[in-house]
């Protein structure tokens, strides 16, 4: 590459940003434009500096790193998105990819196999780290199913799809609480339900399963407000 390739860091840890800063910063053909700390900040910030990657975090407050990208591709698809994160699981290597990812690699890389991951995507390739499993890579591209996501959403009340699928928008549980009708006890009820019978421990779980199982929509609006 011989221009210089603009970067937004987003993750909500300064000492992880603080770190890829000094990593990449060592590379004369790199930039740091800007950095955020959650997903809604990440949106705004490809709008205002036009980086041609996102280093996208998944566990993120207020909106995750999946949820970010969705709407980064939306608004931006030229944008590049590389995903940094701890998860091996392969529910968020299928929901990342389906969410519009170019890659995703796990934050105890080494440093070469960083920059190898980010020269790929930003040369237009789609990269997988390399401690993801062969069976993983094959299951998305076979258009594998969660093992057990079947007869466990099979079992999920009509009430738990519909905060599922809501949560997996990004709605917080008052805007979820607003849009049926439900106070927010109840809401939170539900989520510690479907959290329960998933097997899933965050938003960003929740919505990984949601988004590989094609739940979401945009029946209604993302509101501002922490999920």
């Amino acid at each position: 590459m011989n221009c210089t390739q603009r970067i937004l860091l987003v993750d909500d840890h300064t000492l992880v940003r603080d770190a890829l800063r000094a990593l990449l910063t060592a590379n004369p053909d790199i930039e740091i434009v800007a950095e955020a700390d959650n997903g809604r900040e990440a949106i705004v910030a490809v709008g205002q500096h036009a980086p041609q990657l996102v280093l996208m975090d998944m566990d993120m407050p207020g909106m995750n790193g999946i949820e970010a990208t969705v709407e980064i591709k939306r608004r931006y698809p030229g944008v590049r998105v590389l995903m940094v994160t701890a998860h091996r699981d392969e529910s968020y290597v299928h929901a990342s990819l389906s969410a519009g990812a170019d890659g995703y690699i796990l934050k105890n890389a080494s440093q070469d196999e960083f920059h190898v991951a980010i020269r790929s995507v930003l040369r237009g390739k789609t990269y997988l780290s390399i401690d993801v499993s062969d069976k993983v890579v094959s299951g998305f591209l076979a258009g594998g199913k969660f093992t057990d996501a079947g007869s466990v959403h099979e079992s999920l009340t009509p009430r738990e799809r519909e905060v599922l699928q809501l949560v997996a928008d990004g709605h917080s549980n008052k805007s979820i609480a607003e849009a049926i009708q439900l106070s927010v006890k109840t809401v939170e009820k539900h989520r510690s339900q479907l959290m329960a019978k998933l097997d899933l421990h965050n938003a960003s779980a929740l919505t990984a399963y949601a988004i590989k199982r094609g739940l979401t929509s945009q029946a209604f609006p993302p509101k501002a407000g922490h999920i």
